[in-house]
């Protein structure tokens, strides 16, 4: 029976990584897969899902109102699909979770999400909180905070490298603009910011 899988971490803990190497691990032996990731975050381009260790492939771009599991069932109409790898999972809407959970239970195929559990104030997206509630299995990847402790924050920083505490929750960056944190760490940075 296939799982929905939800690989969670703060930033920089190698999330992308881990899911290119998934795929590649399923083409290795010949099998067929889709990677997804998210319309609005274009750092690498559109449609494409890279790594900071400079790999990247390419993947279908979803949008909040991207139907998942039309998309994946046309594509399974074509021929074996094996696996499907969802980049920036926290930004899938309710909607499209449930869809993914679909494709697990009913095609019976395995679907892999990679994505941040919370954002720059602590909050869950609503994205992650969808995937915590239903995926069968839950795997937490590992940052490290500056402290070397494990990092499970995502501190948001301006050009200065002082904490954010306000904004929209969603805004598109890398290590110019987050910091990953341990808890701790993370809320000094964010009441020295609203002092």
């Amino acid at each position: 029976m296939a799982k929905l899988y939800f690989y969670y971490a703060a930033m920089n803990a190698g999330k992308s990584t881990t899911l290119l190497q998934a795929d590649f691990n399923y083409r290795e032996r010949g099998m067929h897969t889709m990677l997804w990731t998210a319309a609005h975050d274009d750092r690498a381009g559109t449609g494409r899902i890279a790594s900071r260790l400079d790999i990247g492939a390419e993947a279908h771009a979803y949008h909040p109102d991207t139907d998942l599991f039309a998309a994946l069932g046309e594509e399974m109409a074509k021929g074996p699909l094996h696996c499907v790898l969802v980049d920036e999972a926290q930004f899938l809407t309710l909607n499209q979770v449930l869809q993914l959970c679909r494709l697990a239970d009913e095609r019976n195929l395995p679907v892999l999400c990679y994505g941040l559990r919370t954002d720059f104030v602590g909050a869950l997206f609503p994205g992650s909180a969808a995937l915590l509630a239903l995926a069968d299995a839950l795997v937490e990847l590992k940052a490290v905070c500056e402290c070397g402790r494990k990092a499970t924050m995502n501190l948001r920083v301006d050009e200065q490298g002082r904490a954010v505490v306000s904004g929209e929750q969603t805004e598109i960056g890398g290590n110019d603009r987050y910091v990953a944190m341990c808890r701790r760490h993370f809320f000094e940075r964010l009441r020295g910011a609203s002092a």
